[in-house]
């Protein structure tokens, strides 16, 4: 097939990986444009257009959905990973065979901007990816295949998204040979759940909550748009954390414990906070940054 890939973060490559390796033709890479980035507010390139430039595909950064129609006409397929458009019917029609999307949950739960960030903060067991048909709905289109996944209990966003990309790889094959073969895709079905955007200010912690609904926020926001508190009024970024069975007292209260890092939480809970990055300052352990922090009797974060 004539193909296309619609992508701007690192987790299309596996899949771009395979393709390129394949029996099918990458026509085009199809990107965001470089947008402002760093404290320079240099333009930057996205994760795909780099992979993309370094193998000599043909990369395009349409600034409007409009720009995409002369490089859509007279492809087979459009894949989608994580491109971050939404796409007009007129657009998703001209494809022989539409337009392909890999999202990173099992669909019909998690549609949506952040499904795995999502899946963590509930504390999800499994997931998975669904590789379905793009219609004018939000992740509404009908499933060519869907593939299972175990969350491993030390996973943060970032790792369940790697584990994630991987397995898309087979899903995709799988779809796109359903294609081949006529096989047409099953509409979904079940309950439908919403994984909505992530914002900062969700992102902060609140040690009022449970130790493990705490942990299980911070694997789900490590490392964007990251889990965050202030400490002595400057933000504070916590990176991994685990449920203990110690006691630190009031919630955000801080305590030094035989080289552990204890922070109390609501309904007397606690955590141990293992890896931090104090403001100004580079990721470190939370045993490293206490030491350097002096902390006195009474140090809280919040």
């Amino acid at each position: 097939m004539r193909v296309a890939v619609a992508a701007t973060p690192d987790v299309a490559i596996p899949t771009l990986e395979w393709l390129i390796g394949s029996e099918h033709e990458i026509v085009y890479v199809i990107t965001q444009p470089d947008r402002p980035s760093g404290r320079g507010l240099k333009n930057k390139e996205s994760a795909v257009s780099l992979w993309a430039q370094q193998r000599g595909l043909k990369v395009t950064k349409p600034e409007s959905p409009l720009e995409m129609l002369p490089v859509v006409q007279g492809l087979d397929l459009v894949i989608t990973i994580g491109y971050g458009v939404i796409l007009p019917e007129s657009i998703l029609e001209i494809p022989k065979h539409g337009f392909l999307n890999l999202h990173f949950s099992l669909l019909p739960h998690y549609r949506g901007a952040a499904p795995v960030q999502r899946a963590l903060e509930n504390g999800e067991t499994e997931t998975g990816v669904t590789v379905f048909r793009l219609d004018k709905g939000m992740d509404t289109g009908p499933i060519f295949t869907q593939e299972r996944i175990a969350i491993d209990s030390t996973w943060r966003s970032f790792e369940l998204l790697n584990a994630l990309s991987v397995l898309g790889v087979q899903a995709i094959r799988q779809a796109i040979s359903s294609i081949e073969q006529s096989i047409n895709p099953l509409p979904q079905s079940g309950k439908a759940t919403i994984a909505s955007k992530i914002t900062k200010s969700e992102a902060k912690i609140d040690f009022s909550l449970s130790a493990a609904v705490i942990v299980q926020k911070i694997k789900a926001f490590t490392y964007e748009p990251g889990a965050w508190t202030t400490f002595h009024e400057e933000p504070f970024k916590i990176f991994r954390a685990v449920v203990s069975n110690d006691s630190a007292g009031k919630p955000g209260y801080i305590l030094v414990d035989n080289e552990r890092v204890l922070v109390s939480c609501g309904s007397g809970s606690c955590i141990e906070i293992l890896e931090v990055r104090p403001a100004g300052k580079r990721e470190m352990s939370a045993i490293e940054w206490s030491r350097g922090a002096r902390l006195s009797e009474g140090a809280c974060f919040g």
